[in-house]
């Protein structure tokens, strides 16, 4: 017998594969395949297993249901708007960071006659506030980081090392070194990242967003793109500047 199931709580990849060793390891449990990206579980099984015993098999972090294949047309434009609502609900603390970093950007520079530095200030703490989250889990980041962005899914070590970039980044800004350098370096990696991040708005593929790290679990949504646009824009205008 085959069911399908779902299962919350995965954030990376190595979240993935923990779940799926702990089902395939189960008695009477032939096969079991795991996708992170729809948080389903495909289970192959030569005896009916209950509910309690996969979840006891499981981190108490991960919660287990069984998907119904009744109804299927009524559950699926139930679930699409939970998911919409589920999505802005996620994405609160982004704009929530993004907020205090604005503020505190303001409160930098509100005495100041020229407010062409702002933007250096917003940037600085910008990538020193993201870069804080992924470095929070450097084992899970590049695992998530990986599954959009094209330059870390060629180079796996630029995904371990892609935090630590943007504390540099941060600290150039926030300290005036090298600004055209930053600059640059802004505009081509977060280039990079915006494509990755296109293209998988396109296929509507439902992924975790990295940008502040695996702590916060956030989807990947056109918010994502336009704070990439937005920095990226900022830098250009800067490098023109």
């Amino acid at each position: 017998m085959k069911h399908t199931y779902h299962i919350q709580g995965m954030t990376c990849n190595g979240c993935r594969t923990d779940v799926e060793n702990k089902l395939n390891n189960m008695e009477h449990v032939q096969n079991a395949v795991v996708t992170l990206e729809n948080e389903k579980a495909i289970i192959n099984m030569d005896a009916h297993i209950n509910l309690d015993s996969f979840q006891k098999a499981l981190s108490p972090k991960y919660k287990i249901d069984i998907i119904e294949e009744t109804n299927v047309f009524k559950k699926s434009a139930f679930a699409k708007a939970e998911t919409k609502k589920s999505k802005l609900q996620q994405l609160k603390p982004l704009f929530l960071i993004l907020s205090y970093i604005a503020v505190a950007t303001i409160l930098l520079n509100y005495n100041r006659e020229n407010w062409n530095e702002a933007m250096l200030d917003f940037m600085g703490l910008f990538f020193i506030v993201f870069s804080f989250f992924k470095i929070l889990d450097l084992k899970g980041f590049p695992e998530s980081f990986k599954m959009y962005d094209p330059l870390a899914k060629l180079i796996p070590t630029y995904a371990w090392i892609y935090p630590f970039i943007e504390t540099a980044l941060g600290l150039m800004f926030l300290m005036r070194f090298q600004i055209n350098i930053a600059l640059l370096i802004t505009s081509i990696i977060l280039s990079i990242t915006t494509g990755g991040v296109t293209k998988t708005l396109l296929d509507k593929k439902s992924i975790q967003c990295a940008c502040l790290g695996t702590a916060l679990k956030l989807p990947m949504t056109e918010a994502t793109f336009i704070e990439n646009a937005i920095m990226i824009i900022m830098a250009v205008l800067m490098l023109i500047s």
